[in-house]
């Protein structure tokens, strides 16, 4: 609005000349409009108007106001102050927009004074002070109301009485009060008194006196040298909780039907009481649509009925400061009817009121009275309207307003519609509404007046205004309200008419003009605005500070960014006059500002993509005619984190196992977290699902696990999501027919593929599915082949659900394509169709370039830039090439290039680690690809050429020391400095005669430091170190050696600690000593403990000699374990512990880690391997003996026993040989069972001479007579043996033989 008025303005006079945005304008924040702004506020020279030198003479007047003052600094300054710009900061790090001109002598016409206060308001805000304590502690201040209380302050009588004033400056102010526009003095008054380093009063009764003494009109002063502060006129009011009149209420006598109202008039208390209605007996008095109370506190009824008389009716009044209730008495009604009887089912009568025989009436109003009324409030606060109607039936309430609908987000209804309330009412909400009260026998209507009037609210408050010497400035007191208020203007507290005459100090109606300003012009203004309705009073104080630079953030900073995002680096600065700021990238170079990078103006940096290059230490200097500060910040650059293999949609069977892979990549400097949400919940990881860095399994799928599923791939910069959804299908039903039982099988292929709709950059492809092989197609895989780049390898295309059978295909220009499909179903992939015909689209240029240009040096004179070459879906034409062109960064010098056919050029002669401004364009036969951004590369470096000076060594403990060093001048690295590394070897150790290794070991220190820590040495120990500075190309030479010594340490643990148990009775316990004694040792500490399940015996400590290695413990409890715990001492203290515990006994069943490592000791000696090798021949040996004697089948001496019959009683002869008698065939004592129940009985008596028929006889291999044997016997053994088998073991191991 300001600019389009500005603009109109320099119409009417004339076109006005205006200097040009360029860049250097837009740095600055500023645009054309601006410009035209600032041309309007011109100045006058020799008494002629000149529109189109505007700004040359704002400057020139301005160069000779700070050129007067100069005169008053150092010949440093002035030369610093000529050279400064006209635009300088206004508020922290922002630009002025205009400046105020001085008057001329002669009158300028009647536009420009329009254009004049336009200019006023384009005048900027000062300086702000930053909330930094330093700097606010430092800096002088005019004192600042910072709390007071409320302007309508009432209190409790009960209590002392507070009267809050607090302030703040510097320095500190002091206080005084006045009353009823008087000076209070608090010192004659011995009640009164004010709280230390504070305004605020207290006013104590505890020794008697009465409250309402000290009611009055208050104000607070806060003073100190610059100025004078005034709190708000603070109005003392003591709550009253007046009684209520005692008076003797008559019955009320009604008739029923009629409307009645009973009438509260509570007693006036401070502030007004809360009222409700209750019986005498505290029950709350039941309201509804006809028995209500109203806003004035009244009880209205809209017909009185029968059951009304049943209880009578007090009103209360609960006062808030002193939390009592006052009764009003009680009145109680006598309702005369027509129908006596007080029948409760008449209430839910449909026609109550002619059961009862009451007439029916129209509605008339109770509250207000009449057809119309008006009410005023004030803006902001809440409007309440009420309607309380009578009438028989009740009439219902609704609410309409005149012209327009009501404000639906402000308007609500109370107490049953009779009452509407508009919260926070603006000068819209003015108007007539109208309630309309109706039942079925009429309506009536009452229309309100609404007026919207408005105590002084702030469109423009004074702000504290802070100036350099010389600077213009101007204070601003806009309100508005209804009616609109006057403003006057006070300075430190006195009428600003009355107060010393300010030749730099110009009032023009709301706005305080200072032109000019020096040290003297500091004060407290004070702007009070006031209508009939209330004020507004605000303090706003000028200063004028002279300061020099100051950075306000942390030196140093890093902070970390993702590549290829937005970031802004802040600078926080303070100084005045304002300084202007500047930023450096790697403290070399000009003012960054443009291109890919923007200066804001509050001096933030912003770099609108980060790159690669960006990387580095960037310096932000502030400036200003005092001098200069500056602050670091480095800059980190890292990879982005991104999901390249995302989850795939699945469609599972309930009780499988689905894997969802999530695989990341991700800067390996961040802290990688990867989780899981399912339907955008947290997932809870259960004893069904597995969690790995790349993956989720979920094993035994349930209906309960269908739905989305998304991966969060996240560092502590950025995150990355991929989602996914799982389907669970079922249990299907048992197939009922023979097919549905058919093995699934991989679908067959799809055919006769036709292209159709043939476009530019796309075409339809149509298939006909092949058979899904009694499992449903799932996806389709469209692949394409092109014969130019990559012929006869097939890539995809893109992929479509199982239910389509054609797509719409989008190309890129010059590939001759050839597709083919694939179908999928839950069992695999079918063979590619046979390929489509071929189709070629036309060329276009490129559409983009290549990716991942680099320009880095593979020698010290060279530099190779290389790219990822374009596919085949990118060229977009033949004879694809790529045009490389390189420069030095930031000489501009003319671009040198060449047209590569492959993926890198050598580019040759140049300087050491120099950086390169690089392009690669793509550009085939149909034209060039778009312009490239430039990527920064580097020649090649070489080894540094200085090491770091000045190194000091300080020894930290017995492990690690710090570091110090002076840095190496940046022209002797040559290169990109990486590290500064340090080599140290240890030379020796104190102790005598202990071989120590001398293996050189090293410790790096990334980046541009001057300081680092070695740790993890050895103690006790001679060491030497030399410092390196280390590059792309390697290590530069090596600094002077230095020597140390580490102190002496606290040993290692024991090595080969045993525990090992003879006997019951003794424990022996051996140990070898430490492997890094780090000192002189001076023994051993062995502490130990018994212990049976979680009780624990007294803790014993023994400490041994250092060359004492075994111990025996006497067991006082056979039963216990002991817990051995052991360390090596040395001067400075005990070492590492290392821990054991006895065998467990034999009868537990979880052997102790001691034990099982004992039994694993056992298991590993020869010995023992041996012993049971030997057990193994021997347990072979006896199976084969057994298996021959089984095979040659009971041999005995037929010469001496064929004539005797076999007993059980003889199984063997006296020779040894193995007599095969029925014996081994018989059951087991005990009688087992047949099958058909029955006993087998033992047929020892059995003899030759039962076998002696039926049979013909036969020879055993060696001639021996076996004729006895019959089919009889055979049988009888077989049956024997199948009764035996199971149980004997013997026939078990002739078995297995």
């Amino acid at each position: 609005m300001r600019r389009l008025a500005a603009r109109g303005a320099a119409g009417d006079a004339g076109e006005v000349a205006a200097p040009a945005a360029d860049s250097s304008d837009s740095a600055q924040g500023r645009s054309p409009s601006s410009w035209r702004l600032i041309d309007l506020c011109a100045v006058w020279d020799a008494g002629v108007y000149l529109p189109s030198a505007a700004w040359n003479g704002a400057s020139s007047g301005v160069a000779r106001r700070r050129l007067n003052e100069a005169e008053r600094l150092s010949s440093v300054r002035e030369a610093q102050l000529k050279r400064l710009k006209v635009t300088r900061p206004r508020v922290l790090g922002s630009r002025e927009r205009g400046r105020v001109p001085r008057m001329a002598r002669q009158p300028p016409p009647p536009w420009v004074h329009a254009a004049f206060l336009l200019c006023l308001l384009s005048l900027g805000g000062a300086i702000e002070i930053p909330m930094d304590p330093s700097i606010q502690n430092e800096l002088t201040q005019p004192p600042t109301i910072t709390k007071q209380s409320v302007k309508d302050h009432i209190v409790d009588p009960r209590d002392n009485i507070l009267i809050e004033c607090e302030a703040k400056g510097n320095p500190a102010p002091s206080f005084h009060w006045t009353r009823n526009s008087r000076f209070f003095n608090i010192a004659k008054d011995p009640r009164v008194s004010m709280r230390r380093r504070s305004g605020t009063l207290v006013i104590d009764f505890r020794s008697g006196g009465r409250p309402e003494e000290y009611e009055g009109e208050y104000q607070c002063f806060a003073r100190n040298k610059f100025g004078t502060a005034l709190s708000n006129r603070i109005r003392l009011q003591v709550s009253k909780s007046p009684l209520w009149p005692k008076e003797n209420l008559d019955p009320v006598v009604v008739q029923e039907g009629a409307p009645l109202t009973l009438q509260c008039n509570p007693p006036p208390g401070l502030p007004s009481p809360v009222i409700f209605w209750m019986s005498s007996s505290m029950e709350p008095i039941t309201q509804d649509k006809r028995v209500s109370q109203g806003h004035n506190g009244d009880l209205y009824f809209s017909n009185v009925m029968l059951q009304d008389m049943q209880t009578d009716y007090s009103c209360n009044a609960r006062f808030h400061f002193t939390h009592t209730i006052q009764q009003k008495n009680p009145f109680t009604l006598k309702v005369l009817t027509n129908h006596p009887y007080n029948d409760s089912s008449l209430r839910n009568h449909p026609d109550m009121y002619s059961a009862r025989g009451v007439a029916e009436r129209t509605p008339s109003f109770m509250y207000p009275q009449g057809t119309a009324s008006s009410q005023m409030v004030l803006r902001g606060m809440d409007l309440l309207l009420e309607c309380i109607a009578s009438g028989v039936p009740t009439p219902d309430i609704a609410w309409y307003k005149k012209g327009g609908d009501l404000p639906s987000d402000k308007a609500k209804f109370e107490n049953f519609n009779k009452a509407l309330r508009i919260t926070n009412v603006s000068e819209e909400d003015s108007g007539e509404y109208f309630c309309l009260a109706s039942n079925k026998m009429g309506s009536i209507r009452h229309t309100i007046s609404v007026r919207v009037k408005a105590a002084p609210y702030w469109l423009d408050e004074p702000k504290n205004l802070i100036l350099a010497p010389g600077e213009d400035g101007r204070l601003v007191c806009r309100a508005n309200g209804n009616p609109k208020p006057t403003v006057q203007w006070m300075v430190n507290g006195e009428p600003l008419q009355s107060a010393p005459p300010n030749p730099n100090r110009e009032v023009a109606g709301d706005t305080i003009i200072f032109r000019d300003t020096q040290i003297s012009s500091r004060a407290v203004y004070q702007c009070n605005t006031s209508n009939e309705h209330g004020y507004l009073l605000a303090n706003a104080f000028v200063s004028v500070l002279d300061v020099p630079p100051r950075m306000l953030s942390p030196r140093n900073q890093l902070i970390r960014v993702i590549l290829y995002n937005r970031t802004r680096l802040d600078c926080p600065f303070f100084g005045s006059p304002i300084p202007t700021l500047r930023w450096f990238k790697n403290g070399q170079g000009s003012n960054l500002d443009g291109g890919n990078y923007h200066v804001y103006e509050n001096g933030s940096l912003e770099i609108k993509m980060i790159r690669k290059e960006d990387q580095g230490i960037y310096t932000c200097v502030a400036t200003n005619i005092l001098g200069k500060a500056e602050n670091q910040v480095r800059l980190e650059v890292k990879d982005p984190t991104r999901i390249y293999r995302m989850p795939e949609d699945q469609v599972a069977k309930r009780g499988t196992t689905v894997q969802l892979e999530c695989r990341v990549k991700h800067d390996p400097s961040l802290k990688l977290t990867v989780s899981w949400l399912k339907d955008d919940e947290p997932l809870y990881i259960g004893n069904r699902m597995k969690k790995e860095d790349d993956s989720l399994t979920i094993f035994g799928v349930a209906e309960r696990d269908q739905g989305s599923y998304t991966c969060v791939a996240s560092t502590e910069l950025d995150q990355d999501l991929a989602k996914a959804y799982l389907t669970v299908l079922a249990d299907q039903a048992t197939p009922t027919n023979r097919l549905a039982a058919l093995p699934k099988g991989r679908p067959d292929r799809p055919r006769d593929l036709e292209l159709t709709d043939l476009a530019e950059r796309s075409v339809r492809l149509t298939w006909i599915p092949g058979d899904d092989n009694n499992s449903p197609i799932t996806d389709y895989v469209v692949q394409f082949e092109e014969d130019q780049f990559q012929p006869g390898v097939w890539h995809d295309h893109s992929k479509y659900p199982g239910s389509v059978n054609s797509a719409v295909l989008r190309l890129s220009p010059y590939v001759n394509y050839q597709f083919r499909v694939i179908a999928v179903n839950e069992v695999g992939s079918s063979h590619p169709s046979l390929p489509s015909e071929r189709y070629r689209t036309s060329g276009a240029p490129p559409e983009s370039n290549p990716g991942d240009v680099k320009g880095e040096g593979t020698r010290k004179n060279n530099m190779e830039i290389t790219w990822t070459p374009m596919n085949a879906t990118s060229a977009f034409g033949p004879n694809l090439r790529y045009i490389v062109k390189w420069r030095r960064r930031e000489t501009r010098e003319a671009w040198n290039n060449v047209t590569v056919w492959g993926s890198r050029y050598v580019v040759g002669q140049t300087p050491v680690y120099v950086p390169y401004e690089i392009r690669v364009q793509a550009e085939n036969d149909f034209g060039k690809g778009p312009e490239p951004e430039s990527v920064i590369g580097y020649s090649g470096e070489d080894y540094p050429r200085a090491a770091p000076t000045e190194v000091k060594v300080r020894v930290m403990n017995s492990t690690a020391i710090s570091l110090q060093w002076n840095r190496v001048y940046p022209d002797t690295v040559q290169g990109q400095l990486r590290e500064y590394r340090a080599y140290y070897w240890r030379e020796s150790s104190l102790l005598k005669n202990l071989w120590v290794s001398q293996k050189r070991q090293q410790a790096s220190f990334p980046g541009d430091r001057l300081r680092g820590v070695v740790s993890r040495l050895f103690p006790y120990s001679n060491y030497k170190l030399e410092m390196v500075v280390v590059n792309g190309r390697g290590d530069g030479p090596r600094s002077e050696t230095k020597e140390f010594t580490t102190p002496e340490g606290v040993p290692s643990a024991p090595r080969r600690f045993r525990v090992r148990q003879p006997n019951l009775e003794t424990i022996n316990l051996e140990w070898d000593h430490p492997e890094h004694p780090n000192g002189i040792m001076t023994g051993y500490t062995l502490k130990y403990v018994a212990f049976n399940g979680t009780k624990v015996g007294k803790q014993i400590v023994e400490n041994f000699s250092p060359n004492q290695t075994k111990f025996t413990v006497q067991r006082t409890d056979p039963v216990s374990r002991y817990r051995f715990t052991l360390s090596a001492r040395t001067q400075v203290g005990s070492g590492e512990a290392v821990t054991e515990e006895s065998p467990a006994p034999p009868n537990e069943a979880t052997p102790t880690a001691a034990y099982t490592n004992n039994q694993a000791d056992i298991a590993t000696q020869g010995w023992f391997i041996g012993l049971m090798c030997a057990i193994a021949l021997l347990v072979l040996i006896l199976l084969i003996v057994c298996f021959i004697k089984r095979s040659r089948g009971g041999k005995y001496p037929v010469r001496e026993k064929k004539d005797v019959p076999l007993g059980p009683e003889d199984p063997k002869e006296e020779d040894g040989s193995f007599d095969y008698s029925d014996e081994d065939n018989k059951p087991l004592q005990g009688s087992q069972t047949s099958l058909d129940g029955t006993i087998k009985q033992q047929e020892s008596d059995d003899s030759l001479v039962d076998y002696g028929e039926g049979g013909e006889g036969q020879f055993n291999e060696d001639g021996s007579f076996i004729g006895q044997y019959t089919v009889k016997k055979d049988k009888e053994e077989t049956e024997g043996n199948e009764s035996s088998e199971a149980t004997s073991p013997v026939n078990a191991i002739y078995s297995l033989a």
